[in-house]
């Protein structure tokens, strides 16, 4: 089992982020697991914390991220889910931890290391 999940929400050619507080950085929504908690559970527990009024449809895992992340050399541990409906608003329900919360386009901001890798991945850019 992964350490932490993420979740990946598209709508309208724009991926939902969330902003840390603390430093300013844009991240995919998600968290730590808990002791006994599965990857899925843990993703659905972290979104009701973190946008308590956002409603997710069926949860896929698209990859389990356990390799060397190339921005910050930490190795990764993250299980990352794409979800095949987000809607509702994106209400912040950690303050202390976020701050903001968007429908943005994934290029021209500045995400943490493990966003830009699945952004990466996912939306890789065009030549």
């Amino acid at each position: 089992m992964a350490a932490s999940s993420k979740l990946v929400a598209t709508r309208r050619g724009k991926v939902l982020l969330v902003r840390r507080r603390v430093d300013g950085l844009w991240m995919f929504p998600g968290g730590r697991r808990r002791s006994g908690e599965g990857d899925k559970d843990c993703l659905r527990r972290e979104i009701k914390e973190e946008l308590p009024k956002l409603k997710l449809g069926r949860l896929v895992l698209w990859r389990e991220a356990t390799q060397k992340n190339k921005f910050s050399g930490r190795r990764m541990s993250d299980a990352i889910f794409v979800a095949k409906k987000a809607c509702g608003r994106l209400d912040i329900g950690d303050e202390k931890e976020l701050d903001r919360a968007e429908w943005r386009k994934p290029r021209r901001v500045r995400l943490t290391p493990t966003s830009r890798y699945i952004r990466d991945k996912l939306f890789p850019q065009k030549p």
